[in-house]
């Protein structure tokens, strides 16, 4: 006689291996699916997070001084001084211009001149910029002396580098003029 197996009443498990996938369009796929992206989208907020507080994604400041207008007139034979005339707009609070350099000058000063530009004038350590208000550096109030300039050339520009007590540097270019002329 043959032995008979009875029939199960459910089929057999799955047999042991890999797990399986769900099913297409099941709402166990679509999460699945979605979890890469929502992962990696985490990641880089922190990271870009942590990039920003530390620093690393720089600062923004508002602009409280701008150079309106400026040129320098070539001096009038080689080795004067050449004057530098400048426009400057305060925006914020006062401040004080401190220093001014270019590569195409030894050096630069603040003259004071007492309304005649012919005049020696007296040297400055620096000068005010009120709290909104603009200033002019001209041959007749204060204006900017470069001492020993080099290769200033009519129609060329020059950088112009000034720098603030409390707005930093401002680095500008500037045209030479003819001797004389602003």
């Amino acid at each position: 006689m043959i032995d008979q197996i009875p029939p199960q009443a459910h089929p057999d498990p799955a047999p042991a291996g890999p797990a399986t996938r769900p099913e297409p369009g099941s709402l166990a796929s679509l999460l699945r699916a979605a979890m890469a992206p929502v992962i990696c989208s985490a990641l880089l907020l922190a990271l870009l997070s942590a990039w920003v507080i530390t620093g690393g994604g720089g600062t923004i400041t508002r602009v409280s001084i701008e150079v309106t207008a400026a040129a320098v007139a070539a001096p009038p034979r080689p080795g004067a001084p050449a004057e530098a005339y400048v426009t400057i707009e305060n925006l914020g609070g006062p401040d004080r211009l401190i220093a001014v350099s270019t590569p195409d000058a030894r050096r630069a000063e603040f003259v004071q001149h007492d309304g005649s530009p012919t005049g020696p004038g007296r040297a400055l350590a620096g000068v005010p910029i009120g709290a909104h208000s603009v200033v002019n550096l001209n041959p007749f109030a204060a204006d900017i002396v470069l001492i020993d300039p080099s290769g200033l050339t009519v129609g060329a520009s020059v950088p112009l580098t000034l720098t603030f007590a409390s707005a930093g540097r401002v680095t500008i270019q500037v045209s030479v003029t003819p001797p004389g002329t602003p």
